[in-house]
């Protein structure tokens, strides 16, 4: 092996912080002054927030309302909060097994949610806690799901990794698995005849996988509503996409699905970008692939302290210079939307909210031994008997 090891090409050095797009989170322009805050008002993106690939970009000028960007700022808050109360009951051994956090991602999964439709249909990987809120979870759920408790949106038999709603397909603990399952969902929308949209996200680590190659030459053979969604934190795991991937641009690797490239650290361009998408294939134009560049602050997961394949001040940078709950703060207060002691309070909402969720779902009960068998079908669609639970099942007549 050593003598193999002579032989092995060089790595491709790339700068630390080489980016394909800007990912500051406070560049977005106002274009006039405000006369009248109840009513819609135009902002400018900044020319770098996008990048194509066989389409157009969106517009940078994008229609925003007050009421909207405080909902999101409070959104974020939340998110970020729930993640910060899961990171402190991790540590308190009071959540098991496998924990992955979404801190610094905010502007992904509440960006998503504020651009597309109730019924549109949404599939991710294991870092799904706060897309399963904002399609109709809640805070209380993800918890004592987390906690292994009956309150949990699992009923505390799915833990972190599988937690769903009517229009949320998971939390998958399969490196990229969700990716075919999100294409056979659009194919079920578009069989159908729903003109909804399908997202199904996955991540930097995951665009090698051979299944994601194959739902997107499926998605493009048969035209699917599909958006396939890489949220590009920068690592896959402990490992730097350029030490995986020959090709790092994730939203040029559809072949002949068009792609785009998206700031994820500025909210309003997510939001301005998933819409984008969603009429994009509601439109019958076929799958779209689209990239967040994006970032997260702790480790992949809880057994990862995120320090040994990055440094502190690379972490601490991007806190500071790029965060975008701060970013979208400093748009609502420059634009005279609210004060920063209004803002103060949304936060103090927000904690008060996650604190309570944290403290109900404590007092909530574990699973009882009768429930192992309960819950292998989604209520009401269970067939008239079961098999497999126990060796007796194999069979029936």
């Amino acid at each position: 092996m050593a003598s193999l090891a002579r032989f092995r090409p060089a790595a491709r050095r790339v700068p630390a912080f080489a980016r394909a797009i800007q990912t500051y989170a406070d560049t977005t322009q106002l274009q006039d002054t405000i006369e009248d805050q109840s009513k819609p008002f135009t902002v400018k993106l900044h020319e770098e927030s996008f990048r194509s690939y066989q389409c157009e970009t969106p517009s940078l000028e994008v229609e925003v309302k007050k009421d909207e960007l405080l909902k999101m700022y409070k959104d974020m808050q939340t998110m970020r909060r729930m993640e910060m109360a899961a990171d402190a009951l991790y540590k308190a051994k009071l959540i098991r097994g496998f924990c992955h956090l979404a801190i610094g991602q905010e502007a992904v999964s509440v960006g998503l949610e504020y651009g597309i439709k109730p019924e549109d249909r949404v599939i991710t990987a294991y870092r799904c806690h706060p897309f399963a809120v904002m399609r109709g979870g809640t805070i209380k759920g993800v918890i004592a799901e987390l906690l292994g408790r009956q309150a949990g949106m699992s009923h505390g038999k799915g833990g972190s990794m599988h937690i769903f709603t009517p229009s949320f397909f998971g939390g998958n603990g399969i490196v990229g698995a969700q990716v075919p399952i999100g294409a056979g969902i659009a194919f079920a929308q578009k069989y159908l005849g729903n003109k909804t949209a399908t997202f199904a996200l996955y991540g930097d680590g995951a665009s090698n996988q051979g299944q994601v190659f194959e739902a997107f030459n499926m998605a493009k053979l048969w035209d699917l509503p599909a958006v396939f969604v890489c949220e590009n934190n920068k690592y896959g795991m402990g490992t730097p996409a350029e030490r995986s991937s020959s090709n790092t641009e994730y939203f040029t690797r559809g072949d002949k699905i068009p792609g785009l490239q998206v700031n994820g650290m500025d909210i309003i361009a997510s939001r301005h970008a998933v819409q984008y998408a969603r009429k994009w294939v509601t439109e019958g134009n076929g799958p779209l692939l689209m990239e967040f560049v994006t970032y997260r602050y702790g480790g992949h997961s809880m057994s990862d302290p995120g320090t040994t394949y990055r440094t502190r001040e690379e972490v601490q940078r991007m806190r500071s210079t790029q965060d975008p709950i701060r970013g979208l703060q400093r748009y609502i207060e420059e634009w005279g939307l609210a004060t920063e002691q209004e803002l103060k309070q949304l936060d103090k909402d927000a904690k008060a909210e996650v604190d309570q969720a944290v403290e109900e779902a404590k007092q909530s009960p574990e699973p009882l031994i009768k429930d192992l068998w309960t819950d292998i079908y989604y209520k009401g669609t269970e067939p008239p008997f079961m098999r497999g639970r126990e060796r007796e099942e194999v069979h029936h007549y």
